[in-house]
């Protein structure tokens, strides 16, 4: 059975019913503007609206602030981008239906924030996003797979959130479900981490680091005693483990990472990147 199918049928027939429980009808709307219904077929998905509460705690999830660029793939009738410039971050929305990126104009205008929420008519795989720092999405499993090694290949500590749908074995970092909605309630927190896998350098030895997303594993070898890592993680470009019963804290820049030690030898610690 071909899996998006079959989640594009579930997802028309929820949608459905969502809309009835809803009380929602094109019909209601003001005649001569373009109304999106509930479950009308898009380039890649079904339209299905994210529950606004559902929206907030994504959001929140993310930690977004008035610092933070979003970029919100596959966004509708723009509610994820308004609520991002809402709370005075820049927000952008990807769309490739034009009549919905027209209405989340007008959508973003009466709410008063055109001046932080922008929308274009783009298709989500040859759209750069590259300098969002928080990327919001409602897309089908196999899209997500699609877009996960451009969404790898974004700076580390990028904050990727997700309605309903993971990335397969790359795992969540955060996993909430929130109450007062009856579909799609479920919302993913990825953060980007840095590649940190191979072999380095240190003064008083060697690291060895195995990385599947963010979780990592490996040695340090420091004279004829090598110990093994152990509690390895990377929070974006931070990079925590235990080995020889001390733990390392560092930040990983590009080809080197510095950091603190405790236990054992308390101090300070940096590596390089071998052959860099």
């Amino acid at each position: 059975m071909n899996t998006s199918r079959f989640v594009r049928r579930s997802l028309s027939a929820l949608c459905l019913a969502w809309a009835v429980a809803c009380g929602f009808s094109p019909a209601q709307a003001a005649q001569g503007e373009y109304q999106p219904e509930v479950g009308q077929e898009g380039k890649d998905v079904v339209w299905v609206p994210t529950p606004q509460v559902l929206v907030d705690k994504m959001l929140d999830m993310a930690k977004v602030t008035p610092k933070d660029y979003v970029i919100d793939l596959g966004s509708g009738d723009g509610r994820t981008v308004i609520t991002a410039a809402k709370r005075g971050a820049k927000a952008l929305g990807i769309e490739y239906n034009p009549e919905m990126v027209e209405l989340s104009k007008r959508n973003a205008a009466k709410e008063g924030v055109t001046d932080k929420a922008t929308f274009m008519k783009a298709d989500l795989f040859e759209s750069d996003f590259s300098h969002a720092t928080v990327i919001t999405m409602f897309l089908l499993p196999s899209i997500n797979m699609k877009l996960r090694p451009k969404i790898l290949d974004l700076k580390p500590g990028t904050r990727i959130v997700a309605n309903s749908f993971d990335m397969e074995d790359w795992k969540p970092d955060e996993t909430a479900k929130v109450d007062g909605c009856s579909n799609w309630c479920t919302a993913y927190l990825w953060i980007v981490p840095a590649k940190v896998g191979g072999t380095w350098n240190l003064s008083q030895g060697e690291l060895t680091l195995k990385q599947t997303f963010q979780m990592i594993s490996g040695t340090l070898k420091s004279g004829n005693n090598t110990a093994q890592i152990t509690n390895g993680k990377l929070n974006g470009d931070q990079i925590t483990f235990t080995a020889g019963g001390a733990q390392y804290t560092g930040h990983v820049s590009g080809n080197s990472i510095e950091g603190t030690v405790k236990g054992g030898s308390n101090g300070k610690w940096r590596a390089t990147r071998a052959g860099k």
